[in-house]
C-alpha cells in the first residue's frame, strides 16, 4: 500500500498492511537535533528519511497583524499577534462587552483578503504523490472565542449571558467556514484531511460540562465536518486530555477520527478506549510524550507500538500523543516508533 491508502485505510478502519504512522507537527526548537540524526537538512529530508505517511500542509495567511490562521484574531488590539506565547486568559476585545449589539465593534477579518490560492496549489504541488496530507486548519473556534473574552471571562458569560458567546462564536465560525472554502476548492482534491481542534481536556477531565459543550463547540463542529465532509474530506478532530465524556457527542457529529488520545490523561489509554469505542471511531496518537517518548528506553517504545499494533489493527493512526514533538524527546524514540510501526 501507498502512504496515502494506508492511511485512509486506518481512518476508515479497512485492512492494512500496517497502520500509517505520523510523527505530527515537530517543534521548531526540536528541528535541529532530528535534522542532525536522520542526516537532513530540511523538513522535506527529515520525512524523506522517516517514511513518514502524512504531511501536514500549513495553509498560508498573511494579514497586518498575523501570519497564521490560528492567529488571525487580533483579540488584544495591539496589532502585532503573538502566535507563539498566545494564551487564553489574557482579557480579550469582548472581557467587558455587555450586548451583543457590541459584537460589530470588533475588526472582523475577511480571509479572502488573506489567503493566496495560487500558494495552496503551490504547496499541495510540493506533496508527494504517494503521501498522505492533512491540513491544518485547526477551525478553532471555541479556543478563539475563549480569547476573544479571556477564558474566565467566557465561561462566565456563557451562564451570564450565552447570547453574547454565541455572537461572537458565530463570527469565528463563520470565518472558518469561508477560510476552509478557500482553502479545499484550491486544494483541488489532494487534500486527504484536516485536523479541527478545541482542547476541551486536562488531564483529569473535561473543563467545562458536556451540556455547555453541546451548546457552545458541538454546533460549530457540525458545521466544519460537513463542510468538509462535502468535499470528501476526512475529519480529525484534535482536543488535548481527557474527552471520554464527549467522545460519543463527537462521533455524533460525524468526525473520523479523534487526535492525540493523550496517553496518560485520565481514561484516554488506548485499552481504555479501544474496551468502550471500538468499531466507532478512529483514532490518531497513542504515543505517550510525557514519559515515555521523553524517557525511553527505546526498546519499551518498540514494546509500546507492538502493542498498540495489537489492539488497533488498524483505526489506529500511529503518532505522539500530542501534535507537537518537543526538544526533550531524543530523536532516537522518534526512530524507535517509526520502526516498530513499520515491522512485518
Amino acid at each position: 500500500m501507498t502512504s496515502r491508502e494506508r492511511f485512509i485505510a486506518t481512518v476508515e478502519r479497512r485492512t492494512v498492511d500496517r497502520p500509517a504512522c505520523w510523527v505530527g507537527m515537530p517543534d521548531g526548537a526540536s528541528l535541529p537535533a532530528l535534522y542532525e540524526y536522520f542526516g537532513a537538512s530540511d523538513m522535506a529530508g527529515f520525512k524523506a528519511a522517516l517514511d513518514d505517511d502524512v504531511y501536514p500542509i500549513e495553509p498560508p495567511y498573511e494579514s497586518e497583524t498575523a501570519s497564521a490562521i490560528y492567529a488571525a484574531f487580533d483579540w488584544y488590539s495591539r496589532g502585532n499577534v503573538d502566535k507563539v506565547n498566545r494564551t487564553l486568559t489574557t482579557p480579550g476585545f469582548f472581557a467587558d462587552s455587555e450586548d451583543v449589539s457590541e459584537v460589530d465593534e470588533f475588526d472582523w477579518p475577511e480571509p479572502a483578503k488573506y489567503m493566496d490560492p495560487a500558494e495552496i496549489e503551490r504547496r499541495f504541488s510540493l506533496l508527494p504523490k504517494d503521501k498522505a496530507s492533512v491540513g491544518m486548519m485547526w477551525s478553532a473556534h471555541f479556543q478563539d472565542t475563549c480569547a476573544a473574552f479571556g477564558m474566565n471571562n467566557c465561561f462566565m458569560n456563557m451562564i451570564d449571558n450565552p447570547e453574547l458567546v454565541h455572537a461572537v462564536n458565530d463570527r469565528i465560525v463563520d470565518f472558518y467556514l469561508k477560510a476552509n472554502e478557500i482553502f479545499y476548492k484550491a486544494a483541488r482534491g489532494r487534500l486527504d484531511s484536516v485536523i479541527i481542534g478545541n482542547d476541551m481536556g486536562t488531564q483529569r477531565g473535561l473543563m467545562l460540562s458536556p451540556e455547555l459543550i453541546e451548546e457552545f463547540v458541538l454546533p460549530g463542529c457540525r458545521m466544519l465536518t460537513k463542510q468538509a465532509h462535502d468535499y470528501g474530506i476526512k475529519v480529525i478532530y484534535h482536543s488535548c486530555g481527557s474527552i471520554v465524556p464527549i467522545i460519543d457527542m463527537l462521533i455524533n457529529a460525524g468526525v473520523d477520527a479523534i487526535h492525540p488520545i493523550q496517553a496518560k490523561a485520565a481514561g484516554m489509554s488506548a485499552e481504555e478506549l479501544k474496551e468502550r469505542f471500538d468499531g466507532a471511531v478512529s483514532f490518531a496518537g497513542g504515543m505517550d510524550t510525557q514519559e515515555l517518548l521523553v524517557n525511553g528506553p527505546a526498546e519499551a517504545i518498540k514494546q509500546r507500538v507492538r502493542e498498540l499494533r495489537r489492539l488497533f489493527p488498524t483505526g489506529l493512526v500511529i503518532s505522539p500523543s500530542h501534535e507537537a514533538v518537543l526538544p526533550d524527546i531524543p530523536p532516537r524514540h522518534i526512530a524507535a516508533m517509526f520502526e516498530a510501526a513499520k515491522e512485518a
